[in-house]
């Protein structure tokens, strides 16, 4: 299978279906399902969009895995956001989904209709382009995401260095994909059969941060398109490489990825980024050298200098996860593949997309927000 376009043909998608049901048939026989997690939060989101997992076999299991940025965000970033958004002559630009996310005392949203000061953008260039139009205000991007989103936050500070920008700042949170699944891997609890690497992360980074999973752990890993058929070839390549008992990873979305990822993405990012002492992860706790954090030559642009008191612990040894503000929301679970959405108390009754109590509710490509929209009936379901 060379492009995606071969399988534009129903005819060729349901041949795809039944190669996968045979290898499935073919696996050794056991009580649980195979469970291949699918790493990202956009290959969540394709998944219930378009019923894949109704397509698998009984003994194949889609697990959601940690690869949603708002999901992962922690509330104790959001506090830190919103307490910038309320001081005078600042502007706290964000994406439009870490918005709604919930922190301890509400969302920025929420905050945002009580009179602080938030802007929605859609690149930290928008941010950096607004900080030029008002030198007299201090313009603060919060920047999240693992390292797909991180050359264009790089990109914006240096670009503010170059041109003397005193008021343009960066609240950090970029983090990375290898550190949570080290984390995951290590849970006893957990039992995953194989990975479906996300693409547009190994677009930057190739297959670096993922070598560790069929060395280490005997586990394969396909880094997966987003398309439909693109995550059904995935799953099929998984299979063929669990029925005879191999290793290793694979790329199936040759027309993007590569195994050495992007040079020229990369740099940036090392020139004005280092891995900081800890990152905190929603559900997963404080993972020590997970988060990027400025290089001393751009701390200037430190979002965090701002703020009256550092929250940054001082341990270096990974916690357990944070509560969630209700102590009935079961992310954490659902995050790490634990639990399935609606078998949260929460969800689909005081946890809704239009008033999301956990993150996972908040982003489209939350596995709750997904699975309400593409499987929700009512408040009466029950487990799903």
């Amino acid at each position: 299978m060379k492009y995606i376009d071969e399988f534009r043909d129903p005819a060729a998608v349901a041949q795809l279906v039944d190669q996968i049901r045979c290898r499935a048939a073919a696996l050794p026989p056991r009580e649980q399902p195979w469970q291949l997690m699918e790493i990202c939060g956009g290959h969540t989101h394709t998944i219930f969009r378009f019923g894949l997992d109704q397509l698998l076999p009984d003994n194949i299991e889609f697990i959601h895995g940690p690869g949603c940025p708002v999901c992962v965000l922690p509330q104790s970033v959001i506090d830190q956001a919103i307490e910038l958004a309320q001081r005078p002559d600042t502007l706290l630009c964000s994406y439009g989904d870490a918005m709604r996310v919930p922190g301890h005392n509400g969302s920025l949203l929420q905050a945002r209709a009580d009179g602080a000061h938030t802007q929605v953008v859609y690149s930290p260039r928008d941010a950096l382009d607004m900080a030029h139009r008002h030198p007299g205000t201090q313009v603060v991007f919060l920047a999240i995401g693992f390292e797909t989103t991180a050359p264009a936050t790089a990109l914006a500070i240096r670009a503010a260095a170059l041109a003397g920008l005193t008021n343009f700042r960066v609240l950090c949170h970029l983090v990375m994909i290898e550190p949570p699944m080290r984390a995951l891997l290590a849970d006893p609890e957990l039992r995953i059969d194989g990975f479906i690497g996300p693409g547009h992360v190994s677009l930057v980074t190739g297959n670096a941060p993922f070598e560790f999973i069929p060395a280490e752990y005997h586990k394969p890993v396909v880094i997966s398109g987003f398309e439909p058929v693109d995550l059904l070839h995935s799953v099929l390549l998984l299979l063929q490489q669990l029925q005879h008992n191999q290793a290793r990873i694979e790329i199936q979305y040759r027309r993007v990825a590569t195994a050495g990822g992007n040079r020229g993405a990369r740099q940036p990012v090392e020139a004005v980024f280092e891995p900081g002492p800890l990152a905190e992860w929603r559900g997963l706790g404080l993972l020590p050298h997970s988060g990027l954090q400025l290089r001393p030559a751009y701390r200037a642009f430190d979002a965090a200098a701002l703020l009256m008191d550092s929250t940054q612990p001082a341990t270096t040894q990974a916690t357990a996860p944070a509560p969630e503000a209700d102590p009935r929301c079961r992310c954490t679970a659902v995050l790490s593949g634990k639990l399935k959405p609606g078998q949260c108390p929460l969800f689909g009754r005081e946890c809704t997309p239009n008033a999301p109590l956990g993150a996972l509710m908040v982003s489209s490509e939350g596995a709750c927000a997904a699975w309400y929209q593409y499987r929700h009936q009512g408040p009466s379901d029950g487990p799903h």
